[in-house]
């Protein structure tokens, strides 16, 4: 990934949550739960949140297994990782996540990693299944990425991603081309005084690929059992892809 956007995500970390729940009205919350709900079994999989930023995908994911990643957790000590290349991401989601040291530790505590998608530093099939939430089209190359989470997936492990594509419908061509491009830059610029994060969000979705070009990308790179789920009329989709 490229310094500039390393850095930018460095500069939003500490207003990252609250104006993707305010930007998109909480609908994001809701599209986590639902990508969540893709990746059954709970226990001790190993699940890696890939681009993880603060941690809320994993967060979800462990809530919907646990009862609750706050309190009482047949997940506490499993080995999960939330690895992102921006560490003062991982900072915030261990403010989240990690219990004060005077506390028991009654929740699920994921490993937190500094790295680059496209160079992970674990194993080939460490992992049962890789999250990613809105960082696929961050990467220098989206397929390197695949190729990168097919290594590190086991033989059968889901790919689950959600993300923002290139608008390709008459109502998301007109979300991204005219409202997004008015309000998104403009309410990021008013809450984080980062104007430039907020106008990148935008164009980083019209430049990047289509929903079914990005599910074509599976089948020559040996996953199977693709699916596309879109959120909301196609604002979002999840994309479910199990390692042939």
């Amino acid at each position: 990934m490229g310094i500039a956007i390393q850095h930018m995500f460095d500069g939003i970390a500490r207003r990252y949550d609250f104006l993707n729940h305010f930007l998109s009205a909480g609908r994001d919350k809701a599209w986590r739960k639902k990508a969540a709900q893709c990746l059954s079994g709970g226990g001790q999989l190993r699940v890696l949140d890939l681009c993880g930023g603060t941690g809320d995908f994993w967060k979800t994911w462990a809530e919907m297994h646990s009862g609750s990643a706050e309190s009482g957790s047949r997940l506490t000590g499993s080995p999960c990782v939330i690895a992102d290349f921006s560490l003062p991401m991982l900072l915030e989601a261990r403010r989240k996540l990690v219990l004060p040291r005077n506390d028991p530790p009654k929740r699920a505590v994921p490993g937190l990693v500094r790295m680059d998608a496209l160079h992970p530093c674990f194993k080939d099939g460490s992992f049962d299944a890789v999250l990613c939430a809105y960082g696929m089209r961050n990467l220098d190359s989206v397929a390197g990425g695949i190729d990168a989470i097919n290594r590190l997936l086991k033989p059968g492990g889901m790919f689950i991603t959600l993300e923002f594509f290139r608008p390709t419908t008459a109502f998301t061509r007109f979300f991204y081309h005219g409202l997004a491009p008015l309000c998104i830059p403009m309410l990021g610029w008013f809450f984080s005084s980062r104007r430039q994060a907020y106008t990148y969000l935008v164009e980083s979705i019209r430049g990047f690929q289509s929903v079914w070009e990005y599910r074509d990308g599976f089948g020559q790179r040996g996953f199977r059992d693709v699916s596309v789920i879109p959120c909301d009329f196609g604002i979002s989709h999840i994309v479910t892809a199990v390692k042939g």
